[in-house]
């Protein structure tokens, strides 16, 4: 497994990752969680895909999407506050130029590959490539709404979210926003065994690669 990040300018060489990343979402979100979202021949994306964010995917040896997360600058139009400003205890993120927003994480934890611990490989490996990004992009703290389910995981793999408000139920799920650090010292905590990365340090190679 390997993370990938694809920003704007490799949408188009790209183009059959992304096309997965999208199918993936309509499976877990529109599937499994059976959130209240638009899934159209079986693909998902909304409006702030239309703001040319930047895709962390994870890509298994056979060359399949299994994980995948979409980040955009806090400081520019967020799913936080557009969207979910009810999570947020003053309604705004406040957000400065060293701020992130996580969006539309999902994992097909249906892939025996990484399965084993207690929590899924890809899931881990996914967490390590955001930090792992969000740092070489100049960012040092991560915003993100979830669900009470995915806030344990985070607290299981050793990386905290700093609520932003109060839970809050959305549809079918109880949902929750947050803050995360994205700093090394996170990166070693969350960062699996055998990580691999393509994400580049000024040049310099990423934080980790191991075979």
């Amino acid at each position: 497994m390997q993370i990938l990040s694809v920003s704007a300018d490799h949408y188009a060489s790209n183009r059959n990752y992304l096309e997965q990343m999208h199918r993936l979402r309509a499976a877990v979100f529109g599937g499994r969680l059976e959130w209240d979202i638009t899934v159209t021949e079986q693909v998902e994306r909304d409006q702030y895909d239309d703001l040319r964010p930047t895709y962390i995917l994870a890509i298994s040896a056979d060359q399949k999407v299994v994980a995948c997360a979409r980040l955009l600058p806090a400081s520019g139009p967020t799913m936080l506050e557009r969207t979910f400003p009810q999570l947020l205890e003053r309604g705004s993120l406040d957000a400065h130029a060293a701020v992130v927003e996580s969006s539309r994480f999902c994992v097909d934890t249906s892939q025996a590959a990484g399965r084993g611990g207690s929590i899924h490989q890809a899931t881990l490996a996914m967490f390590a490539g955001i930090i792992e990004w969000s740092m070489t992009n100049g960012y040092a703290e991560i915003v993100t709404a979830t669900d009470l389910r995915f806030e344990r995981i985070l607290k299981r793999a050793g990386w905290p979210l700093r609520r932003l408000g109060d839970p809050l139920a959305i549809g079918n799920t109880v949902a929750v926003a947050g803050s995360l650090p994205a700093d090394r010292a996170s990166f070693e905590q969350v960062c699996p065994q055998g990580y691999r990365s393509t994400i580049e340090r000024n040049g310099a190679g990423p934080l980790r690669s191991a075979a």
